[in-house]
């Protein structure tokens, strides 16, 4: 967790950038990233110099050169620890005209992080600012895995704007929520084919070092972990370098976050490639067919993208792979052909789990429009039993632009450190959907569609045209319910008709 001292500070260095001429949050958070970046190379040049000490050898994997770059410069001094003491306008000079040009030539390297830099741009104005941010970030302990990753998502949860094409920042605490309803497991082979901030795959890796400690002490896991268990795409290279370190300051070495527009490209070597999709894409409307996957449209035929984008998730996942995604509301109930056709795969070729009704200021301030998150296995031989729905009206921060939390920090989430009050349920209702979730195969089944949860049994969903939507089933009562047998309901209207019989005499006896 974040002190205050840090968040001032990281407000401060906010305030000096906008000052400073720099109002773009993106830009910010970009100029950040390349110098965590910088320190990070500085970190491991330092770790392979302590070990060849140790071991009495030449250092095998040199970061920095020996020699000068082709401008004169010692190598040595675009090292974080060398130059964080040369004076603001030399540090500034340094900086701009030999380190940043060293990046931009580290793309061959291998690391998906030195690739995502190869067209890093220097564009901090002032020598001032620039030593400024260098003292912030000099003095977080970036040894400590929690606090550079809480720093990076802070940070993170300061780009108060919308980026282009649907681009907006899931809430930290929903996508909590939807890794702990996946449970990801060691041998998972996780995928967000619209990555973003890569915040689907960090909850992930932190869900694993929490529950599955032990992973790191088996070598082939740990190696998985780090190499072949995360991958991302997105088509915006600012997201990838930003991402891309999101992932290194929480602590995995090499994931494979790389260019790729998900909807226009072929998919044949990722064609059930994956075990789990985690993912929020961006519902931008419209594609054109002639720049839209074939592969794609060989399951739906449409040009709109949240459409698109669930047929790319059963195209990637492996049989028996499962999947928590976000969708907009209208792909639960749209009334078209590939709408429809889209709700028939999923229920009748697959396997339907939930049906999470989030409540529609969720993505406030970046957007207002209700969604949902889909749970689903794919088994490519159907398997829907009952759909299990669950009326979230409450996530635990306010539903207006602010987002300003409704209770203290230990009761937010999913997965709080203490129970929470019926009072506090009404503000979060997570821990309760997690709970319940668990239960949908069993207690959930007999709860009444007057709840918050209930399940719905497939051939109801079949009838309604395989509508998914929560308010078409709640407070209903369903057809396909067991009924009482005739015998036991003409029992009652026997004793109903004996009952006001009764009542009839006794009236009778007092008028007279």
């Amino acid at each position: 967790m974040l002190t205050g001292e840090l968040r001032s500070q990281v407000d401060a260095i906010w305030n000096a950038f906008w000052s400073g001429g720099i109002s773009n949050p993106m830009e910010v958070l970009e100029q950040i990233t390349y110098l965590l970046f910088i320190r990070r190379l500085d970190d491991a040049h330092t770790l392979e110099e302590n070990k060849a000490l140790t071991l009495g050898k030449p250092m095998s994997n040199r970061v920095f050169p020996a020699g000068t770059d082709e401008k004169g410069r010692d190598y040595q001094d675009l090292r974080w620890s060398r130059f964080k003491n040369f004076a603001p306008a030399e540090m500034h000079k340094v900086v701009g005209e030999h380190v940043f040009p060293f990046l931009r030539q580290l793309g061959g390297s291998g690391s998906s992080y030195a690739l995502h830099m190869k067209d890093a741009r220097f564009t901090i104005p002032t020598p001032g600012l620039l030593a400024k941010v260098v003292d912030m970030l000099d003095h977080v302990p970036m040894e400590d895995r929690d606090t550079k990753g809480d720093l990076y998502e802070y940070m993170l949860g300061k780009i108060a704007s919308a980026g282009q094409n649907g681009q907006f920042r899931t809430p930290r605490h929903i996508i909590k929520l939807m890794v702990a309803m996946t449970q990801p497991m060691p041998k998972d082979v996780i995928c967000d084919p619209a990555s973003g901030t890569c915040g689907f795959l960090v909850a992930a890796g932190e869900y694993l070092r929490e529950r599955h400690p032990g992973l790191f002490r088996d070598a082939a896991a740990r190696a998985h972990f780090h190499k072949g268990m995360f991958h991302g795409y997105d088509f915006d290279n600012t997201m990838l370098r930003i991402g891309s370190m999101n992932m290194a300051l929480h602590g995995v070495d090499d994931p494979d976050i790389r260019y790729k527009d998900s909807l226009s490209e072929e998919h044949a070597g990722d064609e059930e490639k994956y075990s789990l999709v985690l993912a929020n894409p961006p519902f931008a409307g419209s594609l054109d067919y002639e720049n839209t996957a074939k592969d794609l449209l060989a399951i739906v035929k449409t040009k709109k993208t949240e459409l698109l984008f669930l047929a790319l998730f059963l195209r990637l996942l492996k049989p028996g792979g499962r999947a928590a995604v976000i969708v907009p509301d209208g792909v639960l109930f749209g009334s078209s052909k590939a709408h429809k056709e889209l709700r028939r795969i999923l229920v009748e070729d697959h396997k339907l789990d939930g049906v999470v009704s989030l409540p529609s200021g969720a993505f406030k301030p970046y957007a207002g429009v209700s969604t949902a998150i889909l749970l689903f296995t794919k088994t490519n031989s159907g398997g829907t039993d009952h759909v299990w729905f669950y009326d979230m009206q409450a996530d635990g921060w306010s539903l207006d632009d602010k987002r300003q939390p409704l209770l203290d920090e230990t009761k937010l989430g999913p997965t709080p450190a203490l129970p929470l009050s019926e009072a506090e349920h009404a503000k979060n209702n997570l821990p309760d959907a997690l709970t319940r979730w668990a239960e949908r195969d069993s207690g959930e089944r007999e709860r009444p569609r007057t709840t918050q949860s209930f399940c719905v049994p497939k051939e109801e969903i079949a009838a309604q045209g395989y509508d998914l939507s929560l308010n078409r089933y709640k407070g209903v009562v369903s057809e396909t319910m067991e009924r009482e047998r005739p015998s036991e309901i003409l029992a009652k209207l026997k004793q109903l008709e004996a009952q006001i019989r009764e009542g009839m005499e006794e009236l009778e006896g007092m008028l007279k």
